[in-house]
């Protein structure tokens, strides 16, 4: 049975996916664009045995999906909307770190570099 998930529900599975810090980097990771999983651990400098059960967990959480590519697998964001997501949390927490407001010059000039 399909249920749809609650307010509190789909924040909480994000910041279950974003609480191990090589979850947190497979997410930043594909950005670019999809990767197998031989890659992203190149990327990220870890084994692809450590890499298997966080790209499981990314995929259960709903951030990322796996992608059939011939005989190998990619993956990538589940949506493109969560790279935004990605982006927007980390101009927030940079922000507040600051002790800006978000229409600071500092801010302003962060945000359109990007």
């Amino acid at each position: 049975m399909l249920t749809v998930a609650s307010d509190t529900e789909v924040p909480a599975r994000f910041g279950r996916a974003l609480a191990d810090p090589i979850r947190c980097r497979t997410l930043l990771a594909p950005r670019g664009a999809p990767a197998c999983p031989a890659d992203l651990a190149d990327a990220l400098d870890i084994s692809r045995t450590r890499l298997s059960n966080p790209l499981a967990r990314l995929r259960d959480f709903g951030s990322a999906v796996a992608v059939p590519d011939g005989r190998r697998i990619r993956h990538e964001l589940a949506d493109e909307r969560v790279g935004h997501a990605l982006d927007d949390l980390r101009t927030t927490v940079e922000t507040a770190t600051r002790g800006c407001r978000s229409d600071c010059a500092c801010c302003t000039d962060t945000v359109e570099e990007r």
